[in-house]
């Protein structure tokens, strides 16, 4: 008889414990995110503001990187956008407030329809997770707003003209990919008799130069812009619709002062003997 009330005892013990959750941590912040668009064309660019209130009597004694995850409707994951946060995590105070801006363009996924985000803190050498306030969807990974996804064929459609040489493709990034130009390169487009904003992602190459490149932009014989590259820039460029005038199709040509030929940089130690202007990584026109 005792025997028995001990084995049930100790049955009683068992499943109390497996029933527990070891103590968590305290939350260090509160995360949230905005994004500048609820609808968003794949390919378009997607600004997105973080912000990150840090609890009262929160230390964190490392840097740890911020997850940005992308979700379709099955929340499985589209793409990532991990990065280091504007001020590093170990610098954060109790009570301070951290918010910055990042800008992306979403990539053309085969997806249309309702995105979720979510985001966390990771130490990236071993991969632990901070606990944070919000709404935890497993794995300290936590929902921070939505958004929908449309086809791509709501943009305005680029078309690249003459001085452009074919589409890069990185052998360890396939999700990434650029154009270089030529001295001078050319895009069109259909006009939207609207004022627009040209999106110009142009990818730096201080190792191949050791110097800036100056890049010019123009419609017709009008310079709308001019600028340095050395690192990656992204330029907004406004064009108003007295600079497209009344014509159907646009052309914006884009010019650089110091073309190159990396067969003829030794250090490089490379074949290519293409003459190149600059890498531009995305281009996009976005209507006002």
């Amino acid at each position: 008889m005792k025997m028995r009330m001990l084995a049930g005892l100790l049955l009683f013990v068992a499943l109390v414990s497996c029933g527990k959750t070891g103590p968590q941590e305290p939350p260090v912040a509160t995360p949230s995110l905005s994004v500048n668009h609820a609808r968003v064309p794949l390919g378009s660019p997607v600004e997105m503001k973080f912000k990150f209130v840090v609890a009262p009597g929160a230390k964190i004694d490392h840097d740890y990187s911020v997850f940005v995850h992308f979700l379709d409707n099955a929340r499985e994951m589209m793409w990532a956008d991990d990065h280091l946060p504007s001020v590093p995590t170990s610098q954060w105070k109790p009570g301070q407030t951290i918010e910055y801006t990042r800008m992306m363009f979403a990539p053309v996924y085969p997806y249309v329809g309702e995105a979720t985000i979510e985001v966390g803190l990771y130490l990236p050498t071993v991969g632990t997770r901070l606990v944070l306030s919000g709404n935890d969807r497993g794995h300290q990974s936590y929902e921070v707003t939505k958004f929908e996804l449309l086809p791509q064929t709501e943009n305005i459609f680029l078309i690249y003209k003459d001085g452009w040489y074919p589409t890069e493709v990185p052998a360890d990034n396939p999700a990434a990919e650029w154009q270089w130009t030529k001295k001078e390169a050319t895009l069109a487009f259909r006009n939207p008799k609207r004022d627009v904003t040209f999106f110009l992602n142009v990818g730096g190459q201080p190792l191949l130069l050791g110097e800036t490149q100056t890049v010019s932009v123009r419609i017709g014989d009008q310079v709308i812009d001019t600028f340095q590259v050395k690192e990656d820039v992204l330029k907004r460029i406004p064009f108003t619709a007295a600079q497209l005038g009344t014509g159907e199709m646009i052309e914006v040509k884009i010019a650089v002062d110091k073309p190159f030929v990396p067969a003829l940089v030794p250090a490089l130690k490379n074949r290519d003997d293409r003459e190149l202007g600059v890498r531009i990584l995305h281009a996009f026109i976005e209507p006002k």
